[in-house]
């Protein structure tokens, strides 16, 4: 994937529309995923390892891969850049759409650095 590829596929016009996508259980492209994971990467090692977190924020842990569970939080918690969250690990393994949920956490911490945090 060329550089301009990756510029093009993590602009902010584009993430609302992946992010969008991702909401509705969609899964996005093989080159789109590996787009976002090199730019979830670039923030991921400019983080340190301790991080801090803007409250109020909403904690969430245990996902498991239930991804209508994490878009029912979002439902009631807020939706990013709304509301701060923070979440604390388990991500995928027993869910069905497991790929789906990571994506969109990935997608959501490029789209949003400073208002979503991922352990």
């Amino acid at each position: 994937m060329s550089s301009s590829d990756l510029v093009a596929a993590s602009t902010p016009g584009n993430l609302d529309e992946q992010i969008s996508q991702l909401m509705q259980c969609k899964p996005l492209s093989k080159p789109d995923v590996r787009a976002l994971c090199e730019k979830a990467k670039e923030i991921l090692m400019e983080e340190s390892n301790v991080q801090p977190v803007k409250s109020p924020v909403t904690i969430c842990g245990d996902i498991h891969g239930q991804f209508h569970d994490l878009a029912e939080l979002f439902r009631i918690g807020g939706q990013c850049p709304d509301t701060n969250y923070l979440f604390m690990g388990d991500y995928v393994d027993r869910g069905y759409y497991s790929v789906e949920t990571v994506t969109l956490l990935v997608a959501l911490k490029v789209r949003y650095p400073q208002r979503l945090t991922i352990l």
